[in-house]
């Protein structure tokens, strides 16, 4: 066959909400121009899902709100979208990969019922460390990064209680759990799931650069927020750990672009494709 660039859908769930991670994500995958041609879909805001046959790999990304709501639209025709790339992936050679990232990771394992989703005590937010599982040292996604890696966390929700029984039907596998917090009793919370060899998810963002977060961070509201939370000295340590390159720098350069350099290789063996 000739050359071809591959086509990627952005599944855009912001909701119109202002953000830094499209602007992140499309930052990415301008890194791959000349092997990946992208269109955004707005899935909260106009209900609008790609059509799976017309894309090769998929990133559906964070949001704000609970990812339990819905308006009986947007989130019906979602649902229906990770079910049809699911059974795809059981009957064609040619597979869909998608990766989900927080808001969209939440509803995936809503979806497939791999855990509980709750909200949490209090906000997550900042430069957390991630822990990598035992099949999480063996998964590509994670290639490259260190144990524990470093990653933007900003959540009210989170995934705990693992349905260890729908996790063996489905094939799916923890990777990696938020760190371990000795002070309190709470459970880990689930950080990263592989859903199956073509469906993977981050609760953290691995889109998130410095740029991205220092520019959330000057909204006055925030910082007070933030401050509030985790007092003035974890803050000041938040910042240094933002121009350390061997944290969100390095998940930021390594993480996504595991994925779509591992999506693109496998879909062009499948399809015999030569990309430009």
């Amino acid at each position: 066959m000739g050359k071809k660039k591959l086509n990627l859908a952005i599944l855009d769930m912001y909701d119109s909400e202002p953000n830094q991670g499209m602007r992140c994500i499309k930052d990415i995958v301008a890194r791959f121009e000349s092997q990946v041609t992208y269109k955004i879909f707005d899935v909260r805001g106009k209900a609008e899902i790609p059509e799976i046959r017309d894309y090769d790999l998929f990133i559906s990304t964070g949001g704000p709100g609970n990812p339990m709501d819905g308006d009986g639209n947007w989130d019906l025709k979602y649902f229906d979208f990770l079910d049809q790339i699911w059974i795809w992936n059981q009957n064609f050679n040619h597979k869909k990969h998608i990766l989900f990232i927080c808001h969209s990771f939440q509803m995936a394992c809503r979806h497939f019922g791999l855990g509980t989703l709750t909200k949490r005590k209090s906000t997550s937010f900042g430069v957390m460390s991630v822990h990598k599982t035992a099949d999480g040292h063996k998964d590509s996604l994670l290639q490259n990064l260190a144990n524990p890696f470093w990653a933007v966390d900003s959540r009210d929700y989170q995934v705990v209680q693992p349905d260890l029984k729908k996790f063996k039907v489905l094939g799916a596998k923890i990777i990696a759990l938020e760190k371990i917090r000795d002070h309190v009793e709470y459970e880990r919370a689930i950080m990263a799931i592989r859903f199956s060899p073509e469906m993977v998810g981050t609760q953290f963002h691995p889109e998130a650069d410095p740029v991205s977060f220092l520019a959330h961070l000057k909204k006055a509201e925030v910082k007070e927020k933030i401050v509030s939370l985790i007092g003035k000295t974890k803050f000041r340590k938040m910042l240094e750990y933002m121009t350390d390159e061997d944290k969100i720098y390095k998940t930021n350069e390594t993480l996504i672009p595991n994925f779509i350099e591992q999506s693109i290789q496998q879909i062009k063996a499948s399809k015999n494709l030569t990309l430009i």
